[in-house]
Parts: C-alpha cells; structure tokens; sequence
C-alpha cells in the first residue's frame, strides 16, 4: 500500500470555518490577493496560469464550432443602455459611470475633478456588452450571407459589488462573452443549447466538476433574455454555484437596435441572439470541489504543472548529481505532453518544496535522490490522496501518464459521489426547510410555477430555483409550498 505523506496542516480546516479556509488558500497558494482598489482583486502569475489554462481550452472548444474572437469598447454611452428596459434594469445597481474625463490641480495643490471636463455623454463601465456589441451589429449585418454571426469576447467587466470574496465574487473579473446573430429563431435555441453543453462539457471534462444543465426560472434569467440555459455545480460546504450560463435573446437587442436582414427572397425581417459566458468564478469552483486542509488540489487538465521534480541532495556532487536526472526526466516526460517543472532551486530544502507543491496542488510529485540513483528508483506521490509509491526509473514516464489520467478521473468521481450525498428530495415545505437548514445541497421540489412562490421559498428559508432541469423525472405532483399542480420537480439550494 502506498505510505501517506505526513505534513503540517497551516491552514484553517474545512470543517472549523469554510470561508476563511477558502480565503486563506486563495492567498497562501499563491492564487490571488486584495488589491488597493476595494473589491477588486490581483490574480497573482500561479492564478493567472490556471485561468490562462481554461481560457486556452473554451477558446479551443469556440473555435472548434465555428466562433472567431473580436474585441469591443470597455465604455458603452449611456444612451445605448437604456434602449433595452429590462437589460439595463437588470445591471442598473451595478454600474459604474463616467462623468468627467480630466483632473486639474486646484488652489490648495489638491488634485480634483476638473468641473469644466464634463462628458457630454456619460459612459457605462461594462458590465456585459449586450449592447455595444449590438449597434456594432447593425452596421455587420445587411443579408443573410452575413449570418450567422458567431463572435466571442475575452474581456474584463465592472460590476460594482458591495460584498465580494476573491474570484467568486468581485467589482471587476476577466470572462468571456460570446454574442451570436441567427436568421432564425430554431438556429439562435440550439446555438444556446450548444454553449451550455460546451461548458458543461469543460466543467466536467476538464475542471472534473459535475455539473447540472437546466434552464433558469424566469425570475432567474439573465435581464433581457427569454431563456437562460446554466450549468450548476456543488460546492463540498452544501452551497451551489452557477458555473455558466447560456442566454437565448430573441429578437430583443435586434429589435432595440434595429439590426436586420434581408432573407433569400429579400424580405427584411429582425436577427435572433444569443449571449453566453463564463468568468474568473470558475477558479473558485475548482478552489472548493477538490481542495482539502492541506491546501489546492488541481485537476490534471488545468493543472499548469502536472509534475514537478524535486532533487534531494547534501552536498554539490549530489546536487549536480540529481538535477541532471532531473532534468533527462524531465525532458522524457514532455516528450510525452506532459507538463513539468524542475525545482533545482538551492535556496530552500526538499521538505519544504514538497509542502509548498502541496499546498499549491501539482498533481504528480517525483523525488530524485542519491539512493534513487544507486537503485534505479523514484519516489512518485500524488497530491489527491497524499499516497507516494517507489516506481522503477525505466517506467516512470508510462506510469506518470497513466498516474494523471487516473488522478483526473477519481477527483470527478469523487466530486460526483459529494454532489450525490448532497442531493435530497423533499415533499412537503416542511421536510425542504429542515433539508435546508441542517444539509444544504440540492434539493429536488415540486413548485407551482409562480414568481410569487419563488420568492417566498427565497425569503423564508434564502434558497433558490437553481435551475429547472433539462435530464431527470418528469413526474407531476403537487407544489410543496401550495399545494398546486407542479409538471415536475425543479433543483433548489443556497448558492454563491
């Protein structure tokens, strides 16, 4: 059996406090930080190469269907926001606005606002680009030969929240926005339904996060949208977490701004949208499905080291010794993909580069020492159950490969067994609350339908409709809340 890894727990643990544990790994593994700017955060280089890992895959995956990346203004003038009433009341809360575009030193050396630099225009800081991307269509799209029109977006955007906590939640966060153009409406539902399973794919596939694809109740959805498609995920402390969403517009945004077309026969008629995107808020779904009290644990997918070599050493012979093994193997496994960093630093001690890696979940860890040389040996461990094992030199590489496929699948399978002891189904109003207050997780329900319902379940007990889901049951019953007729149950919990 393989020895468990002994280490210092410095962390806060999972079960004493959930939320400091969670803020204090985003720190400690160096992910991210606070920055001078209240709710704004600083992706540290470690943070940004998982991010910049799941960026290259969704790209990929954007690309593979068709969609090509362009970039819009940051700024959007306020007249564009309000040309869609339930768009821009929907972000209304949200939104940062520029009024003036200089300083000036005043009389006291003060520097200020200069009053004679007022914008003639006030200026929306995105908060998603429905609309500037919109008139930008009406000048794109004059036929149907332009259509459809598949353009994604990696951009920053600025929603000015009051609480916020690192990538989960904070006033500016990097996503991508993807803003579709359809000649009809069959076209724009299923390249909705195409994005939400491309993300769900990614959730599941690469993040190994299992996932649940639904539609959003219509208090839920997206400002402006007639449908919302969303992948949900749970979180090991009980809470969901919306992963995606996927919004199918109509003919709203066309409409608002006159972008139209001229079919085959030359009859014009208005385009169908969609809107769909994913954000830095993936980074804390990874965060807190697989991590545990000895700090990040990385999907080998994302993982942007998937091994790192340590050398074990006393003196400078050793040293040189080590290091030139490490670096044939390391040059054996890239051969192979695999994603390798070689820690040759003699500035700290090999105990304390294992926690460090620990602490920062590589997935695969190699030692190297003089006895491993002598013997041909050496020593693998695995971050995800902490377990090491001695593997014969001349097959270290096929084992590596095959030790991150399986790590990949037993983080998913593990995750999906935690989603599974987190799902409940209740009956009666009475069994939902308790199920709520002591559990959490997902509860299945009967609802009746009505907004007011909704937003009594969400008062009463601060649990809402995740999703109405697309796979499951289908039986009717009764609303636990009314008592009246539910075509089938829907996914309720607390969320992020």
């Amino acid at each position: 059996m393989p020895t468990p890894i002994k280490m210092a727990k410095n962390l806060t643990s999972r079960a004493e406090d959930y939320s400091k544990w969670y803020n204090e790994l985003v720190y400690k593994a160096d992910l991210a930080e606070n920055s001078g700017v209240r709710g704004c955060m600083v992706i540290k280089p470690y943070g940004y190469a998982i991010w910049e890992m799941m960026q290259k895959e969704l790209d990929r995956m954007f690309k593979e269907t068709g969609h090509q990346n362009a970039y819009f203004p940051l700024f959007i003038p306020k007249s564009y926001f309000t040309k869609e009433a339930s768009h821009v009341d929907g972000f209304a809360k949200e939104c940062a606005v520029v009024t003036h575009y200089r300083l000036k030193v005043d009389e006291n050396g003060e520097i200020v606002v200069d009053p004679d630099a007022k914008l003639e225009e006030e200026l929306i800081v995105r908060p998603t680009s429905e609309t500037i991307i919109w008139d930008t269509y009406r000048r794109w799209v004059q036929s149907y030969r332009d259509l459809p029109l598949l353009i994604n977006q990696w951009a920053n955007v600025v929603r000015w929240e009051m609480r916020t906590r690192l990538f989960l939640r904070t006033a500016e966060f990097l996503w991508q926005e993807g803003h579709t153009a359809h000649a009809t409406q069959q076209e724009a539902i299923e390249e909705a339904e195409q994005m939400m399973n491309i993300y769900a794919t990614f959730a599941e596939s690469f993040m190994a996060v299992p996932v649940i694809k639904g539609l959003k109740s219509e208090n839920e959805r997206f400002a402006g949208a007639l449908e919302t498609y969303c992948i949900e995920a749970m979180m090991q402390d009980g809470k969901a977490l919306q992963a995606g969403t996927s919004h199918f517009l109509g003919q709203n945004f066309a409409k608002a701004f006159d972008v139209k077309f001229a079919d085959k026969e030359g009859k014009l008629d208005y385009v169908w949208a969609t809107s769909w995107g994913v954000s830095t808020r993936l980074m804390g779904a990874l965060i807190m499905t697989h991590s545990d009290d000895n700090g990040l644990v990385l999907p080998p997918n994302l993982a942007p080291d998937q091994v790192v070599i340590i050398p074990i050493y006393r003196n400078d012979e050793q040293y040189e010794q080590t290091v030139g093994r490490g670096k044939e193997l390391m040059a054996s496994l890239r051969q192979k993909g695999i994603r390798v960093k070689l820690d040759q630093r003699d500035t700290h001690k090999p105990g304390w580069k294992f926690n460090e890696y620990e602490l920062k979940g590589v997935p695969v860890r190699i030692a190297i020492g003089p006895k491993d040389l002598e013997n041909g040996t050496l020593e693998v461990a695995r971050r995800d159950t902490l377990s090491k094992e001695i593997v014969s030199a001349d097959q270290v590489v096929a084992h590596v490969a095959a030790l991150l496929g399986d790590i990949q699948n037993k983080l998913f399978d593990a995750a999906q067994q935690m989603q599974t002891g987190y799902t409940s189904h209740a009956e009666t109003y009475l069994a939902f609350k308790e199920i709520i207050k002591t559990k959490g997780g997902f509860v299945w329900a009967h609802w009746d339908g009505t907004p007011e319902t909704e937003e009594r379940i969400k008062n009463e007990t601060k649990a809402t409709i995740r999703c109405i889901p697309l796979e499951g049951p289908m039986e009717p019953g009764a609303c636990m809340v009314t008592g009246k007729y539910s075509l089938r149950k829907v996914i309720f919990a607390k969320a992020y």
